[in-house]
């Protein structure tokens, strides 16, 4: 079989998006929410552990680890001094199921439990600090 050039796709010789500068700076935070750690940009949507807050309620995160930008990067120790990220709550939910299943060969010990995790979905609207 032959090879031929022109069945082969080509590289773009124009630059990506965010190499020619196209982006805008991003202001990224790092916030701690349940136990766990999410970097979080304006406008971003993310599923965090869930909350006590209903649908199109505004909660606050005070527990802000670092601020980056373009410009200038503060990190805290632990936390940043006054620091906060305004989100507000899209919905809450639970994901999908997962099943877990216990046996021991032999024995006929079997056990089969599902869970689903409860999560609240959220958008990030403004990080100041």
């Amino acid at each position: 079989m032959g090879h031929t050039s022109e069945g082969t796709p080509s590289a773009p010789d124009s630059e990506t998006p965010r190499e020619a500068g196209a982006q805008k700076a991003m202001k990224h935070a790092i916030i701690e929410t349940g136990g766990k750690q999410y970097r979080v940009a304006e406008g971003d949507v993310v599923y965090i552990e869930k909350l006590g807050a209903e649908a199109g309620e505004t909660v606050t995160f005070d527990k802000v680890l670092a601020v980056i930008d373009d410009e200038s990067s503060v990190f805290g120790a632990p936390v940043v001094e006054g620091a906060t990220v305004t989100a507000s709550v899209v919905k809450n939910g639970k994901a999908k199921k997962v099943i877990v299943y216990k046996m021991k060969p032999k024995k006929g010990y079997r056990r089969k439990q599902g869970h689903r995790q409860p999560y609240t979905q959220v958008q990030i609207s403004a990080i100041n600090g």
